[in-house]
């Protein structure tokens, strides 16, 4: 089965894999997802791997949990005000200063931008896979009006019909 679409069936539509959980990376997807939407495209985000954790809402909690499913939840940042940077972490304070300067400079905090990707009508789809790897669970992710967990082949599927598809 072929997963390259022909130029004909090809959508105005951006299909972007968030497989990394660091602030700078989610965010460069965020706003290239938004500036897309911008532009009157259909955007999908497959949120995979350490991306997972940037959705997790802080206060949300879940039962049942083995072990290992419990130190991943310790161990990974409890939601996107928790993330840290890919470099210049300095010691912990790199995205304390970022998000400073984003401020100072009139640029939307990562929640302002969730906030207008779902005005947009952005969706996110959660990767089943890495949720069951991490022990993460659905009533732990924010609230989002436009989110669903599925597999790859939801993915696969808005790919083979994008004109875009991109991994961050």
């Amino acid at each position: 089965m072929q997963a390259t679409p022909s130029p004909a069936k090809a959508e105005d539509q951006l299909s972007l894999v968030v497989f990394s959980g660091d602030l700078d990376k989610i965010l460069a997807a965020m706003i290239i997802a938004i500036g897309a939407s911008a532009f009157d495209m259909k955007v999908n985000l497959f949120f995979t791997f350490w991306a997972t954790a940037a959705l997790r809402a802080p206060k949300k909690k879940s039962k049942g949990k083995k072990l290992i499913e419990k130190m991943f939840g310790f161990m990974l940042p409890k939601g996107m005000d928790k993330l840290a940077l890919s470099k210049m972490q300095m010691g912990g304070m790199g995205a304390a200063m970022i998000k400073g300067i984003m401020k100072k400079q009139h640029v939307a905090s990562l929640p302002e931008m969730f906030a207008t990707a779902a005005e947009l009508g952005i969706q996110i789809n959660i990767c089943e896979m890495s949720m069951k790897l991490m022990g993460f669970k659905r009533e732990e992710m924010i609230d989002y009006p436009n989110m669903q967990v599925c597999g790859v082949a939801t993915f696969l599927a808005d790919a083979a019909d994008s004109k875009i598809q991109l991994f961050i």
